[in-house]
């Protein structure tokens, strides 16, 4: 068994492979870096596996809390893994876009998963996780429920501002001058998809475009995206496992590697 670990800010995330290259065991824990949750996911994934710590013989980590964690053969970079596990899901995706809770990358890859340009926010909260979880609390709802509010939405409000202190106030001053709440939400997706827009034109990428993070699971923000871009953009399967997955297939093909 090759076990693939992504630790990231907010989540943990374990995908285990067997011998023929096969998932066996998926897990998503949300609690992230500096907690528990690794040990959590990592029972999780052991006991729908069914496999022991003994069955494994190789282990990569990736994410954002990957240099912290000892109990890995090797750790890898999560733009390389998500490339590697967008590849494992989906050969013919040429960009890959990933927001996390802290970052938002944009990744062009080959259709071996090879990382052949890429760009990335990791200064600035605006155009990540964490953007969409400020909004959340100004307009006073559930992360998850963003979607379904931003989809209700009947009017174009702008949320201009990239730094997400300057846009908090903004929505502030927007929900105080009586915009609706739909309407800020869908606002708050279409900034962060103008966000990301840039980061796709400054690395040339091109479709198939696909997306993965947990931000993937927002409906509103994938319409948003493939309206700013001009292309369709789909998540992967399991988007939230793209990076743990991608560290399983790299520890599979180190080990294999080192046997040869």
């Amino acid at each position: 068994m090759f076990v693939g670990i992504d630790i990231g800010s907010s989540s943990s995330k374990v995908a285990i492979l067997n011998e023929n290259k096969e998932l066996v065991g998926l897990a998503v824990e949300n609690l992230g870096t500096g907690t528990n949750g690794i040990q959590i996911v990592l029972d999780k994934a052991f006991t729908q596996a069914g496999v022991t710590p003994e069955d494994i013989k190789y282990t990569v980590v990736t994410g954002y809390g990957r240099m912290t964690y000892e109990g890995a053969d090797t750790q890898i970079t999560e733009i390389s893994c998500h490339a590697k596990g967008t590849a494992f899901f989906n050969c013919d995706a040429k960009t890959i876009i990933d927001i996390g809770g802290q970052d938002a990358k944009v990744i062009k890859i080959d259709a071996a998963g090879n990382v052949s340009n890429f760009n990335m926010n990791e200064k600035c909260a605006a155009g990540t996780g964490r953007f969409l979880e400020v909004m959340a609390r100004v307009l006073d709802c559930k992360l998850g429920d963003l979607s379904d509010l931003a989809k209700a939405s009947k009017k174009d409000v702008s949320i201009s501002s990239v730094c997400t202190v300057f846009a908090e106030s903004e929505v502030i001053s927007c929900l105080s001058a009586g915009e609706s709440i739909s309407d800020v939400a869908k606002g708050a997706h279409r900034a962060v998809a103008r966000r990301v827009a840039g980061m796709y034109n400054r690395v040339s990428g091109e479709p198939p475009v696909v997306m993965t993070g947990g931000v993937a699971l927002n409906a509103d923000m994938i319409t948003c995206l493939s309206d700013e871009l001009k292309t369709t953009v789909t998540p992967v399967s399991h988007p939230q496992l793209a990076g743990a997955v991608g560290a399983a297939v790299f520890a599979y093909e180190k080990y294999h590697k080192a046997k040869k």
